[in-house]
């Protein structure tokens, strides 16, 4: 497809393993969209400490996969988060608060019943460049 680009990479590039086929990230035209990270190390191993340091680790792989594709936090626009429990919320946001300190881009979180690898949650993003991503 025209205007259509997809980034790959491998735990090589610090980026852990896939855990199902995609790509890490698509851009569209001035747009980046981050797949769903899980908090795993570059071994594909969950990372443990609850939710704190499940969203460090996830957030973590989202700016991997963002600054391989020629971006930064900055580029983040809208961000979507997934919890499998609801009473993590407020530890989530103490994680989460510190990565935007100038700017918070606009933001969903849903709770759910589950999430793959048994993770505590998972993170996608939107990035947005006015030069777009090559």
């Amino acid at each position: 497809m025209t205007g259509i680009r997809e980034f790959t990479f491998t735990p090589a590039d610090g980026v852990p393993p896939a855990v199902a086929p995609f790509a890490h990230a698509t851009a569209a035209g001035q747009n980046l969209y981050v797949t769903g990270q899980m908090p795993t190390d570059t071994s594909g191993t969950v990372v443990g400490g609850g939710v704190a340091a499940q969203t460090d680790q996830v957030l973590t792989n989202l700016l991997r996969v963002t600054e391989l594709c020629g971006g930064g936090l900055g580029d983040v626009v809208s961000v979507r988060a997934f919890l499998l429990d609801w009473d993590d919320y407020a530890a989530f946001n103490a994680a989460y608060a510190p990565w935007f300190p100038d700017r918070l881009p606009s933001r969903t979180c849903v709770g759910t019943t589950g999430l793959a690898v048994g993770a505590l949650v998972e993170i996608d993003w939107v990035c947005w460049r006015d030069d777009g991503w090559g």
